[in-house]
């Protein structure tokens, strides 16, 4: 064999060898993200509980055979007019008499 040869082979061999080393390293830092953004999505999925205003609003919604943008404007409604109804303070049933 000649020098050039030999040298040809140990040049082809080097790049064969950095190339996996390389890719073999990138790998697993991929696949860490991955699973940090599955767990992610995983949380944003999750249902929330609905309240008893909305599950009741739902209802009127069903009756009256709502759907699309009338159910949204219909609940949006139905649910401010319940939140008020409940958070109202309760108004004083008489005034109270000064005693002298």
């Amino acid at each position: 064999m000649t020098f050039t040869s030999r040298l040809a082979a140990v040049a082809l061999a080097s790049l064969l060898v950095t190339g996996t080393a390389f890719a073999q390293t990138a790998a697993p830092a991929a696949k860490t993200e991955t699973k940090t953004d599955a767990a992610a999505t995983a949380d944003k999925m999750a249902p929330k509980e609905r309240s008893a205003e909305s599950l009741e609003c739902s209802k009127q919604a069903d009756a009256k055979g709502l759907k699309g943008k009338e159910r949204k404007k219909f609940r949006r409604e139905c649910k401010k007019e319940a939140r008020a109804g409940t958070a109202a303070p309760a108004a004083p049933t008489a005034p109270a008499a000064d005693k002298k």
